[in-house]
């Protein structure tokens, strides 16, 4: 399981490893039944606090991604494709919305974005 971590970015180290994990879940890079390092293990490994994996775990099972087995360790949950798409749908969405908050910044026109979003999606660019 790859993670990199930025000290650069606006987003907490926690909610960086949440995103990097769930991103691999949902691309597949790891499915039902995976073990994820101990949190113990990926702290070593990325030269972060225990607590901060802690928290990580804790919100990736809150989120249904992750199940605890008490001595066993943290496993990647079977996913319901549904809830996979919806998340992406969700995130998705988050992107554009960001998109548009700039495209205004600019003084960029809804039908100017929309042609952009058109050439970007066919691949023109």
């Amino acid at each position: 399981m790859d993670i990199i971590l930025s000290n650069s970015s606006d987003e907490p180290i926690y909610q960086q490893i949440i995103s990097q994990i769930k991103a691999q879940i949902m691309n597949g890079t790891l499915t039902a039944g995976d073990a994820l390092p101990s949190m113990r293990v990926l702290a070593a490994q990325l030269q972060i606090s225990v607590i901060t994996t802690k928290r990580a775990y804790e919100d990736l099972e809150r989120d249904g991604y992750t199940y605890s087995v008490p001595g066993k360790g943290c496993f990647v949950k079977g996913q319901n494709t549904d809830f996979l798409r919806e998340e992406s749908v969700r995130q998705t969405e988050e992107l554009l919305k960001k998109a548009c908050e700039k495209a205004k910044a600019c003084n960029l026109s809804a039908d100017d974005l929309k042609e952009i979003i058109d050439m970007l999606y066919g691949g023109e660019i």
